[in-house]
């Protein structure tokens, strides 16, 4: 590269600093930035501009020391430089600046190499504040550092003022930039957080739906959050993923929600029921599903397909639209494996509790009948899960340290 240190004509022009002269005209605009004295307005704080990092990437000190005196002078603070272009993609990392002058004609590794590592590493699609230092006018180079990412140019010899200004220019660009990416990183942090307080308070509206039908039966709280937890693991036995898996835990509780409709007469009824108030009590499943119907919250739509689907049977017997076989959506079919469990491992009023062996031997029983075969092959294999889960939340009566009734 030739002699670019040459400084003609920059002599010619009186000292322009980043808090300019107040008699200096507000309106006054030059290379399409205006000039304005403090306190007029800017977007971008002159602290902002004067604590910016900027680097210089030149294999000339005297280009360096040049570009650095007239930064330093318009009150610039924070500049950084190399003449090793081949460390510029480390430097650029670990210093993020605000403004990066690139000299294009560099051994070894030249402007255009710089910038193709620069737009490489770029993940984040970051703005690249990159102004292009060269003594060449050819447009053909022009076009192609602008077509690399340079967002301007500076001709050699340099011109104080020009200087000064194209820098001003990409600093106010590169800095609202910075200040805008903040501001969408911390909006997005505020929507998260949102969004999980809008999450907690569905858990914790579904959790109150599933105790309203509870206060209308004989199944406690532990049978509610036992069967939510079976149901859980089941889903991630048969291959589910991570979200279907935690719709799965949230929408159990809402899977008797239909019996809040249910007649104290028939629901509480300690006799056996007829056959007409056995058509009653079914309808639970079709009343649930319409209290929880057209929602547009996946976990209240899992929550519809449960309580409308549970009662259903692998062979085509159940209700309420005696669906046979994988017809029967797998969160029913998942729902009615963990149902019959826990109601047979649980005392109730007109029955004690069932030994877990014998109740497996049961679910074994039941299978390709009542119940999904395979879902009750992969609850064999999670039974020491299951008891983990059975020891954890026993019944209200049950002496333990460590009852959970929530979900």
């Amino acid at each position: 590269m030739g002699e670019s240190s040459s400084v003609e004509g920059i002599h010619n022009h009186k000292d322009l600093s980043i808090q300019t002269d107040k008699q200096v005209n507000p309106n006054l605009s030059i290379f399409g930035c205006k000039i304005l004295a403090k306190g007029h307005g800017f977007m971008v704080s002159e602290s902002q501009y004067q604590e910016a990092v900027i680097l210089i990437v030149d294999d000339q000190s005297t280009v360096i020391i040049l570009l650095e005196s007239m930064l330093k002078s318009a009150g610039y603070k924070n500049i950084h430089n190399t003449t090793n272009s081949s460390t510029v993609r480390d430097l650029y990392r670990n210093l993020r600046p605000d403004l990066m002058l690139l000299d294009i004609q560099m051994p070894h590794v030249d402007g255009f190499q710089v910038m193709g590592q620069l737009k490489v590493a770029n993940r984040k699609n970051e703005y690249l504040p990159i102004l292009v230092l060269s003594a060449e006018q050819d447009q053909e180079i022009r076009h192609r550092a602008l077509d690399s990412g340079a967002k301007d140019f500076l001709n050699k010899p340099f011109d104080r003022i020009e200087v000064l200004m194209r820098i001003r220019n990409i600093l106010e660009a590169s800095l609202l930039h910075k200040e805008i990416r903040h501001q969408n990183e911390d909006l997005e942090k505020r929507v998260q957080e949102r969004t999980n307080e809008l999450r907690e308070t569905q858990r914790e509206i579904v959790q109150r739906l599933g105790r309203a039908a509870e206060f209308r039966d004989t199944d406690t709280g532990a049978h509610i959050s036992r069967m939510s937890r079976y149901a859980e693991k089941l889903g991630r036995a048969a291959g589910l993923g991570e979200e279907e898996c935690e719709l799965i835990l949230l929408a159990m509780p809402m899977h008797d929600v239909g019996k809040i409709g249910i007649p104290d007469l028939i629901l509480l009824k300690p006799d056996k029921l007829t056959a007409a108030e056995w058509d009653v009590m079914r309808t639970h499943t079709i009343l649930g599903a319409q209290l929880l119907s057209g929602s547009q919250s996946p976990l209240l739509q899992m929550g519809e397909i449960v309580a409308l689907t549970h009662h259903e049977k692998w062979n085509g017997t159940g209700y309420p639209h005696k669906l046979a076989g994988h017809d029967i959506p797998l969160p029913g079919r998942i729902c009615a494996v963990c149902d019959v469990f826990d109601a047979l491992t649980s005392v109730r009023p007109y029955k004690e509790a069932w030994p877990v062996e014998k109740a497996l031997e049961e679910l074994r029983n039941l299978s390709g009948s009542h119940l999904d075969p395979y879902l009750v092959d992969l609850f064999d294999e999670i039974v020491p899960a299951i008891l983990k889960i059975k020891e954890l939340y026993p019944e209200p009566s049950t002496p333990s340290s460590q009852v959970v009734t929530s979900i």
